[in-house]
């Protein structure tokens, strides 16, 4: 059973390490982007609600968040373990998962915090070549990653996990696998 968070600023590279690492430990790679595209374009009541906020540029609120969270938790797929990528987002957030997992009879095994200095996450992001994506909204985002998660990562302090996330994808997804070998 493999349950892991992967937490890290914009540009870390946690949505290329989900996937790289889903597939080698075989568990599905759950991203609240993804649920929350799949659930605008399939029309939902969750996609609707969330599509409201999306459009509007604010972010979704928690309870609709956490739904989406704990409907594809319920799936055949997760049982076996899951990578989630993006969730939780703050400690209420990670208080509910904590109560979905404990429903479920399971819990957390590791978060897994990509570090990687905000110089080379803004370059990163730049580099992209998006129209939004200007140093100034970037460092933004920075901020809010900082002040929204760094509650997070005293929250689960007890299995948190840096991994220097720095590097070739290869070359990190190895420095990962190898801290969940340690912590097991």
């Amino acid at each position: 059973m493999t349950r892991v968070v992967l937490v890290g600023p914009p540009g870390a590279g946690k949505g290329t390490q989900a996937v790289a690492l889903s597939e080698q430990l075989r568990v599905p790679h759950i991203s609240t982007g993804d649920l929350f595209r799949a659930h605008v374009g399939q029309e939902t009541p969750l996609g609707q609600e969330a599509k409201r906020y999306l459009d509007s540029g604010e972010l979704v609120p928690d309870s609709v968040t956490n739904e989406m969270v704990r409907e594809r938790l319920a799936e055949p797929d997760a049982k076996a373990g899951f990578l989630l990528d993006g969730f939780p987002r703050n400690t209420k957030q990670a208080e509910v998962l904590g109560e979905m997992l404990k429903e479920a009879d399971c819990a957390l095994e590791s978060v897994i915090q990509l570090q990687v200095p905000e110089d080379v996450v803004v370059s990163r992001l730049m580099a992209r070549g998006r129209a939004d994506d200007t140093e100034e909204v970037i460092r933004r985002r920075q901020q809010i990653y900082w002040s929204e998660t760094a509650p997070l990562l005293e929250y689960y302090a007890d299995i948190l996990v840096a991994v220097d996330g720095v590097g070739d994808v290869h070359e990190i997804s190895d420095r990962v696998l190898e801290a969940l070998r340690d912590r097991t």
